[in-house]
């Protein structure tokens, strides 16, 4: 009877965890198209800097946290606006600057904004910090330890750095790195000189998204602590929202994040389901706690 009364329990938390990482997503897309919508010039740049700067405090102060599942929630958020305001902010800056030209359709609509493109330009950046992870840092990361024993890397020799486990820093730096190789895998699927949106890898790498994140959702139901179903949604979700992505280049829907003063309604109902998860995972919590 005990098993029975706690898997509903273990499930819902999975649950929570992936739909509060994943209504992260759109909402960060809006919230990215409403500051520079509202925003111009020095303005946006200010901005842009102020929401990042909240982000990075916002990660400082998870680090100082006792409580696990505090701190995971502030790496998180703190990731987001980091990522939106210093990086994607910064990559526009630079291509409204330089006057970098976005990649057209035949009708003349904007497929992919220029930001985007000079992106693509970091690769060489991601190269340094996956050798630096594969070769000589020891984390518990389940990816790196899965591929550092393929490579046949012994994890414990003293050449390999012991990366110090902050669930704050973990977090930030989990979902930070994971938004930039997602972004560039898509960048270069869609580059007609590589391969292009309509290309059979692109729809292999859309679909076999759709799996991985399958089979990481199934794993992620069996999690129990909060904080650590957080962690694991992260890359459950980011690898999801390629397979989104890559069907939202083939307009197969609406991607409504896209025009939040459209689609006000949709984008305030994201919202509150957001902070109704976030709600229930911390009332839980305390629940849990006072039992």
């Amino acid at each position: 009877m005990e098993t029975t009364t706690k898997q509903p329990q273990r499930s819902f938390i999975g649950i929570a965890a992936f739909m509060i990482v994943l209504f992260t997503m759109p909402l960060g897309h809006a919230a990215m198209i409403a500051m520079e919508n509202v925003l111009e010039g020095s303005a946006l740049t200010l901005g842009a800097f102020l929401l990042g700067l909240i982000g990075a405090a916002w990660t400082i102060w998870g680090f100082y946290m006792k409580s696990e599942n505090a701190a995971t929630f502030a790496g998180l958020m703190g990731g987001l606006l980091v990522w939106t305001g210093w990086i994607e902010f910064t990559f526009v800056y630079y291509a409204h600057r330089y006057n970098v030209a976005p990649l057209t359709d035949a009708a003349g609509e904007i497929v992919t904004k220029p930001e985007y493109l000079i992106m693509m330009s970091s690769i060489g950046f991601l190269a340094i910090v996956m050798l630096f992870y594969t070769f000589s840092a020891r984390t518990k990361c389940v990816f790196f330890c899965w591929l550092q024993k393929k490579l046949r890397i012994d994890r414990h020799q003293d050449s390999m750095q012991v990366v110090t486990r902050n669930n704050s820093m973990t977090t930030f730096m989990e979902i930070s790195v994971l938004l930039w190789v997602s972004y560039l895998v898509l960048m270069f699927a869609y580059d007609d000189h590589l391969l292009g949106d309509r290309h059979p890898v692109t729809a292999f790498i859309a679909f076999g998204s759709l799996v991985w994140s399958g089979y990481l959702f199934v794993k992620l139901m069996k999690i129990r602590k909060i904080g650590y179903a957080i962690r694991y949604a992260i890359p459950t979700v980011i690898i999801f929202w390629t397979f989104v992505e890559i069907l939202g280049r083939w307009n197969l829907f609406s991607e409504i994040w896209t025009e939040p003063g459209k689609y006000k309604v949709e984008m305030i109902t994201m919202f509150v389901v957001f902070i109704l998860f976030s709600v229930y995972l911390f009332i839980h919590k305390r629940h849990h706690t006072q039992k």
